[in-house]
């Protein structure tokens, strides 16, 4: 099998060069790569590239993620998020491609207590949900054998992310403020991962019955928190994994985000219902809390 993994450097993409391995034959492409063929925004030589060499699978994993900067830069999220899904999906459809890309749950706006299942109707609360609803979009409607999977709060122990945040300032400051009324499942870039893999062989193992698996899965770890929560969670498991740690931070004060300002607005209600996956899929997804502690016994 071939596939091509496009943003093969974030931290979804970094995770999927090794699940997807066994696989295939697979080419890790980015922004960087040669005449632009892994850059989103030159949308031409990305479709033309996959015209071209024929992958089985296409897997999207690029995107514009910086959430606050898509406010006043839409332009280039859009560009991205949006376009960019379209062109792989042009190429995709053009050669009988399998489309698999991910998007997230801010395409949803975000209220009540109720996990969001794959047919309520979308309606995003800020400029970086609206690109990413436009790129799932374009997507299915343009090639119709795609899986779609929105995925939340993603975390990954390569780059940044909320745990290492917090293990930082709660080494430096006595009190810590953390939101506490938004509600979600810390998801783990290495589930994602290997969750599309195990997706990607049942595809390819069921030839042209697997055309009606072609559809929009949400994709998250199992049980809910909030940032408040998880903040505690993470510090007290790092001093549990290390006790010579010196956590500062003995008050971590539960805050709403309204004392919080920020150019994007979130969603209160990030959580997902997965059981479609699941069912689909033949899948368990296990608690978010072991997914966070292996992180950060990799991190420590």
């Amino acid at each position: 099998m071939k596939i091509f993994l496009y943003g093969k450097n974030g931290q979804v993409g970094w995770e999927l060069q090794r699940s997807l391995a066994p696989l295939g034959d697979v080419t890790a492409l980015d922004r960087h790569s040669p005449d632009h063929v892994g850059d989103l925004t030159y949308p031409e030589q990305v479709s033309r590239f996959i015209w071209d060499q024929k992958p089985d699978v296409v897997v999207n994993a690029a995107a514009y993620t910086a959430v606050d900067a898509a406010e006043a830069d839409y332009n280039l999220a859009f560009a991205v998020n949006a376009l960019g899904a379209e062109a792989i999906a042009v190429g995709a459809r053009h050669i009988g491609a399998w489309m698999v890309h991910f998007s997230t749950d801010y395409v949803f706006h975000g209220q009540g207590d109720t996990p969001w299942t794959e047919d309520d109707t979308p309606c995003p609360v800020n400029q970086y949900g609206a690109g990413k609803l436009s790129g799932e979009r374009l997507s299915s409607w343009t090639c119709h054998r795609h899986l779609i999977f929105r995925t939340s709060w993603v975390y990954a122990a390569r780059g940044s992310n909320f745990a290492k945040t917090m293990l930082r300032l709660g080494q430096e400051r006595d009190q810590l403020k953390v939101v506490c009324d938004q509600f979600g499942a810390p998801t783990g870039a290495d589930l994602i991962a290997d969750v599309t893999a195990h997706a990607i062989r049942q595809i390819t193992q069921r030839g042209a019955e697997a055309d009606a698996l072609a559809g929009f899965y949400h994709l998250a770890a199992g049980g809910e928190t909030t940032w408040h929560d998880y903040a505690k969670y993470v510090l007290d498991q790092a001093q549990h994994l290390q006790p010579a740690l010196k956590i500062t931070a003995q008050d971590i004060v539960p805050v709403p985000s309204s004392e919080f300002v920020t150019p994007a607005r979130r969603p209160l209600n990030s959580r997902l219902n997965t059981q479609k996956l699941q069912d689909t899929f033949g899948l368990t997804l296990p608690p978010w809390q072991g997914g966070v502690s292996r992180m950060l016994a990799e991190i420590l």
